[in-house]
């Protein structure tokens, strides 16, 4: 994630480079010169690929920060990502950063789903139940980012509502109270998913105004957290 926005924020850094061009191109056509031998590029070009480039970044940021905030709430691991990641690209044979579906089936396959083996021209149910949530608009193909998600979605236990989590936290409390302590986090979580609940969410405190120490409001955190 860090390497994206540094990247993203080199790319914002050079429009100025871009309008400094596009500066240059109007004194020329001011100047009735009208064909530059030096380049066949052009800045309407420039500038419709450099604001392509930016809303790349953007959505790559943004999947990023989405996988990364499923991942601590799920409990996927770097390991798992890691395999995820290895796995993709080992079936990715263009290097063109998506995967086509017979490509993924085969993925999903490599990684242990049981896809029945089905003859040329018939259609798998249930591979295309798997289509219908990572490729909804159906172009044929996965990308990267839309496979993450997908494998993260299917590590999660399916919940469903922020009930549920809120039940899950409460749980791991003694006596159910509606916080929890560090001590009850780090007894049931891994280091790294208490420190990240630890981080976002607010001290508790109770209906008198009254706050407890050492008491995390994870009935807030929840809520805040399925809004988003």
């Amino acid at each position: 994630l860090k390497s994206i926005k540094d990247r993203s924020e080199h790319v914002r850094q050079n429009r100025d480079r871009l309008r400094a061009l596009e500066t240059l191109d109007e004194q020329m056509n001011r100047r009735v010169i009208l064909d530059n031998r030096y380049t066949e590029q052009s800045t309407v070009g420039l500038s419709q690929a450099y604001d392509q480039l930016e809303q790349l970044a953007m959505r790559m940021e943004h999947n990023l920060e989405q996988q990364i905030q499923a991942r601590n709430v799920s409990g996927v691991n770097e390991e798992q990502l890691r395999e995820f990641s290895m796995m993709f690209k080992h079936f990715d044979k263009d290097k063109s950063g998506k995967l086509d579906h017979h490509e993924f089936k085969s993925c999903l396959r490599a990684l242990g789903y049981d896809l029945p083996m089905v003859e040329e021209g018939q259609t798998d149910p249930e591979f295309q139940a798997i289509c219908d949530i990572v490729d909804p608009n159906r172009d044929g193909y996965v990308s990267l980012q839309e496979y993450m998600a997908f494998m993260i979605s299917r590590e999660t236990e399916n919940v469903q509502s922020s009930s549920e989590v809120e039940q899950a936290f409460r749980a791991l409390t003694s006596g159910e109270k509606p916080y929890i302590s560090a001590q009850e986090l780090y007894s049931n979580l891994t280091k790294e998913q208490s420190d990240y609940c630890i981080s976002r969410m607010k001290p508790y405190v109770d209906k008198t105004g009254r706050a407890i120490p050492d008491a995390y409001d994870y009935v807030d955190f929840t809520r805040e957290l399925f809004v988003n």
